[in-house]
């Protein structure tokens, strides 16, 4: 029996009849052969009826709650994963005669005022939300005053935006279907400082989705349980820590309207676990009740041994901050129920397909301080990594295949204890640092491309592929937010933390200024490695081409059907994609630093013009037959899936029919440059950097090296299969990505015009040289292509680009 949870059965004669018109029952005649739980709200489980009745005995005081997925929909794209928990919600019982009304308060708009007038106007200024009103069943008058409320229909309500979510996913409009839906009266359980509540929900729907229908056995009608936390506030003695932007941490915040007229009223807190030292003068103590995250119990071995030991990995962070034994990992002890808001959880879920994990820190609002950490980690990542691995390595066709397959599982290990460790961080309260990769392993908070060795041999090695422990970023995160520093001090430490680190070399950039295509910071990059760029790009071509060499049938276990070839084929094919990237923020690009305006910090430089030149010269050889063309051993291995088997997502678009298409993935890899070449944004800055500095690359300078890298490009000569054909291939994707880039409407206009006028030049030069073979009509339908398209864009159907089969995550 769970500590803390007290169940009694009400040994009693059988409730009278609910009374006509809905009038109020005796309290005790209304809860007699019921299960009573007594906690924080006494639940009471009317197993007759299949009820779920809740005591409530204060009215205006708040509390949290925060709804999670025990029971899930198990796809990716859709999003509605086991273990995943809503943000925190600030709200209260207010009565209105024989109800009683669940009110949100407004917490995005406040005054942090002693005037109790000025308080009460910022409140009335902004709405507040009735999540669900109830009858009011029975009362208890008194000194112990408490009022029964059937919160089952509250159980069973959409409180977790399931419909919402499908709706965004495109999977068509579902709705709660009630009569097929149920509160969960097992699972209606209290204790002192928290009331746990679940409901079986029902939803029908159109099963439009291609999603749902990969997921469930009736795609109209789609069963999940919520559960539903009611969290009485933690006490007071908190002390929060105001947000600076170069912390490295994520933010809580609000408008603070009683803020003096000269001060922004944009106020945020970094949110943070409450740490207390049990000897605050020491430099380290022990701490009063320390952070701990519990392992989901239905995670297999090696996994779970895998993410303890990673998600264990902050604790020396900790202790370097200042905290003796104030943070660990556990497994969740048995019995105790997941969903129990008391435990910051680490779920492993599985999904139909790979998908992204999350953490995230559930938060009092008012505060930001960190009541439960929330790790939600995908089942299908480890199993892509070791798809990636064998890709690479083809183990089972060599000698040594015990060992090079060992080391595939060793790869993927080292993967996931990284990943636990990321996400964990998430859950402390940090954000991502996509340019610690700069400085090797310097956070799990970035993104991390497995670093290959190729040795002298020709051999590619993995070993090594993921680093060991917290980097020097992450020492610095926690200190930032957790350590604790003399009174009158904190302001002038956290400044010397922050000067230290960018000492160090370490830079911050996190996801606004790094998922964009056509963003501008060069070091803000998800899955990108090394601390020259162009020379890890260099050196993961290098790899590449000796991962596509020895292809063969080695990289599949062999009881797997041949068809899967194409999969493995896909990430050994396009790993440069993610350093593609990097090399293009070079282009155009410019550096800068989150910072406050006392910090003197401002403004932005832009990347060098050589490097920028470089930079260049690297994407435009990327458009090359010489390194898109598929080596004959791949053309001669690929084999179309076999009987009862069919492509995926996970493969190359084809229009070849059932056998594998070439051109589809030169198609591919010649879009995954073009996608960053080419974005607006970067265009728009090649133009504004140009005409500040004439050394700079322009728009012009661009075009034509692309034009050169592509059309002008003589494919003749070259040991590459069918060269001709990929690298007319290339060469539609070139045009038919700039076309679209008109067409969007994102350029200003003078950019526009420059590049209208450099396909004025492409379509002189195309419409000259034509010919009687394949290449000479592409040149001949190109230039009539461009001519019809600036005389009228309308009157030019542009060809969709080409699907790019999904890399992250990894």
């Amino acid at each position: 029996m769970l500590a803390g949870l007290f169940v009694v059965a009400v040994q009693a004669a059988p409730a009278p009849p609910d009374k006509a018109g809905g009038a109020i029952a005796d309290f005790a005649a209304a809860t007699r052969g019921l299960v009573s739980v007594p906690g924080f709200f006494d639940v009471y489980r009317d197993e007759a009826k299949g009820r779920v009745l809740l005591g409530v005995r204060a009215f205006g005081q708040p509390f949290l709650m925060t709804s999670s997925l025990p029971w899930a929909l198990g796809s990716n794209d859709v999003g509605l994963d086991r273990g995943q928990s809503s943000e925190s919600h600030l709200v209260e019982w207010r009565r209105v005669g024989a109800r009683v009304l669940l009110v949100e308060d407004n917490t995005k708009f406040r005054a942090a005022s002693n005037n109790a007038d000025e308080v009460l106007s910022v409140r009335q200024a902004f709405a507040e939300s009735v999540l669900w009103a109830g009858d009011i069943v029975a009362e208890r008058k008194g000194a112990d005053a408490e009022v029964l409320v059937d919160v089952s229909a509250l159980l069973v309500s959409d409180r977790h935006g399931i419909a919402e979510r499908l709706e965004q996913a495109k999977q068509g409009k579902y709705e709660v279907d009630e009569k097929r839906s149920a509160p969960s009266l097992a699972d209606a359980k209290s204790f002192p400082d928290n009331t746990e509540l679940e409901g079986l929900l029902t939803l029908r729907g159109p099963a439009e989705g291609a999603f749902v229908k990969d997921v469930a056995m009736d795609p109209r009608s789609l069963t999940l349980r919520q559960h539903l936390s009611f969290v009485r506030l933690p006490a007071p003695g908190y002390v929060p820590r105001a947000y600076h932007p170069a912390s490295g941490g994520l933010s809580v915040g609000w408008y603070d309207y009683a803020q003096p007229l000269a001060s922004s009223l944009d106020r945020r807190v970094q949110p943070r676990f409450r740490l207390e030292k049990t000897d605050p003068a020491a430099a380290t103590s022990a701490v009063k009740k320390p952070i701990v995250f519990y392992l989901d119990r239905g995670t297999p071995e090696p996994v779970r041994s895998a993410l303890l030991e990673g998600a264990s990995w902050w604790k020396s962070a900790f202790e370097k901050a200042g905290f003796k034994d104030a943070y660990r990992v556990e497994l969740l002890p048995e019995g105790v129920d997941p969903m129990d808001v008391r435990y910051s959880l680490i779920t492993w879920a599985h999904r139909h397909t790979r998908g992204w994990s999350y953490g995230q820190p559930i938060v009092d609002p008012r505060t930001g301080e960190i009541i439960r950490g929330n790790v939600t980690l995908g089942s299908q990542r480890v199993r892509q990594d070791i798809l990636i691995a064998e890709s690479l390595l083809a183990p089972y066709d060599k000698k040594d295949a015990p060992e090079l397959k060992a080391e595939a599982e060793r790869m993927a290990l080292a993967r996931l204890r990284q990943l636990a460790a990321h996400e964990v961080g998430h859950a402390l309260g940090f954000a991502h640092n996509f340019a610690a990769s700069r400085g090797g392993n310097g956070s799990v908070m970035d993104y991390p491309h497995p670093l290959l060795k190729l040795g002298a041999d020709g051999a590619l090695s993995l070993d090594g592929a993921y680093g060991i422990g917290v980097g020097a970023w992450d020492d610095f995160i926690v200190a930032h937010a957790y350590a604790q520093f003399a009174a009158g001090s904190e302001d002038a430490a956290l400044a010397k933390l922050r000067a230290d680190i960018a000492k160090a070399g370490f830079r911050y950039v996190s996801d606004q200024d790094a998922r964009s295509p056509g963003d501008a910071e060069p070091d803000g990059l998800l899955w990108d490695s090394g601390a020259d760029t162009l020379q890890t790009f260099d050196a993961l071509l290098a790899a590449r081409r000796n991962a596509l060499a020895h292809f063969s049938i080695g990289v599949l276990p062999p009881e797997r059907q041949v068809g899967e070839l194409e999969a493995r084929l896909v990430p050994v094919y396009l790993l440069h994609r993610y350093q593609t990237e990097a090399v293009a923020r070079l282009l155009a690009g410019a550096s800068y630093a989150y910072a406050q305006a006392g910090d003197r910090a401002a403004g932005t430089t832009p990347v060098p013009a050589a490097t920028q030149r470089a930079a260049l010269a690297r994407l435009v050889g990327n458009l090359g037959a010489s390194e898109l063309a598929l080596p004959a051993n791949v053309l001669d291995l690929v084999t179309p899936p076999g009987n009862e088997y069919a492509r995926n997502r996970e493969y190359f678009a084809t229009k070849a029919g059932p056998v594998f298409d070439p051109l589809a993935a030169v198609e591919a890899a010649a879009a995954q440059t073009t996608l960053f070449l080419f974005a607006p944004e970067r265009l728009n800055r090649l133009a504004w950097q140009h005409a500040r500095d004439a050394q700079q690359p322009g728009v012009a300078d661009v075009l034509a090296a692309a034009f050169r890298g592509s059309w002008q490009r003589d494919p003749r000569g070259g040991e590459a299969p069918a060269a001709a054909a990929v690298q007319d291939a290339a060469n539609w994707v070139v045009l038919d990505a700039l076309l679209h880039v008109l067409d969007d409407g994102g350029l200003h206009a003078q950019v526009d015009a420059e590049v209208r006028t450099s396909l004025q030049q492409w379509q002189g030069w195309l419409g000259k040289q034509g010919g009687g073979d394949a290449a000479g009509a592409s040149r001949a339908l190109a230039a009539e292509t461009i001519r019809k398209y600036l005389a009228d864009p309308k009157s030019v159907k542009l060809r969709p680009l080409p699907a790019i089969p999904p890399g992250a995550p990894i």
